[in-house]
């Protein structure tokens, strides 16, 4: 009998096809840069056999839900979505909510995948937790189930000792590679990342946007550019002088028209957009605070303490120390 870690991933019509390739691609990198068999994936659907996911690639199911049997060390679960006029809608088949609910308790460990979340929860596992999905549907998520912490923000979230839940899209990876990291350590995961070539191996306490995505495009064309210029000149003071007449405005028009396009002010848009170069800094580095502090705008150490304080809820020392990716 094989003593790999036998990695279950449920599939279904229209299931999002990266939530499924990607996470088995990280196992199988995990398999490759150890040089043994650590990990044995399968895919398992409602009746086994071809799949079409939701890019119209077609999957082959290893198993029906009915062969999988009572080995199962991880159960990972994807999701699918249906775009409304309203935005995408998670979905939630009885049949594949019927099969988790039952094999739930059969696993060591349960995983979802983006807007798998929403199956987990509708099979009654994230009852009175905390977990995180793709930031478009999480609040879909927490209207239908109340008694759930509902976190946007993350990559990821370990819910529970056995459960845990993943953002979306790319986050996947990220995901998969904490698994990876709690199953063979950091080193291994490490190595997967970089066979990935990811810049990064992100921590779950890391958001799903940079300030950029956070603030979609306004439809006006010269507060994009200036958000561009913001991004490209944070170390100079940046004042509201300055900004509004590089749009042609008032101090009071500037002021007005920021705040009803990306809601929020100016001043707190610099001060965002100045803690994630900061944080970038802090990950990727290893220079002293009063260096971060003046290469992020900030100018002095207080200050940055303040805005990470204020912002995150934790100092610059103790971010590079949790999420720290240099050596």
């Amino acid at each position: 009998m094989s003593t790999a870690h036998r990695v279950v991933i449920a599939l279904f019509p229209n299931v999002d096809l990266l939530d499924v390739t990607g996470p088995a691609e990280v196992f199988a990198l995990a398999n490759r840069v150890s040089g043994r068999a650590l990990y044995e994936v399968l895919l398992a659907g409602p009746q086994g056999g071809h799949v079409t996911t939701s890019a119209g690639v077609k999957l082959v199911a290893d198993l029906s839900f009915d062969e999988v049997g009572d080995r199962v060390d991880t159960l990972l679960v994807p999701g699918a979505v249906d775009v409304t006029p309203q935005g995408p809608l998670a979905l939630t088949d009885p049949e594949v909510v019927a099969w988790v609910r039952q094999t739930a308790p059969i696993a060591r460990r349960v995983a979802s995948v983006c807007v798998g979340a929403h199956i987990l929860a509708k099979a009654g596992l994230l009852e009175g937790l905390t977990a995180t999905t793709h930031w478009s549907t999480a609040a879909q998520l927490a209207a239908d189930h109340p008694n759930i912490t509902v976190d946007p923000d993350p990559i990821f979230v370990r819910s529970s000792s056995r459960v845990w839940t993943g953002a979306g899209i790319s986050a996947c990876l990220d995901l998969t590679l904490a698994l990876v990291a709690d199953d063979h350590g950091e080193e291994t995961a490490l190595a997967v990342a970089r066979e990935l070539v990811m810049y990064l191996k992100r921590q779950g306490g890391q958001s799903q946007f940079s300030v950029p995505l956070a603030h979609a495009a306004t439809g006006r064309r010269d507060i994009d550019d200036l958000r561009l210029w913001i991004a490209e000149h944070l170390t100079e003071e940046l004042t509201p002088v300055e900004m509004a007449a590089r749009m042609g405005l008032s101090q009071r028009q500037f002021a007005r028209v920021f705040r009803q396009r990306t809601g929020t002010t100016p001043g707190a848009y610099i001060e965002a957009a100045r803690v994630e170069a900061a944080r970038r800094l802090l990950e990727t580095t290893d220079l002293p605070l009063p260096r971060v502090a003046t290469e992020s705008g900030f100018g002095s150490v207080e200050t940055l303490h303040r805005a990470f304080r204020r912002r995150l809820g934790t100092g610059p020392g103790s971010y590079r120390r949790r999420f720290r990716t240099v050596a």
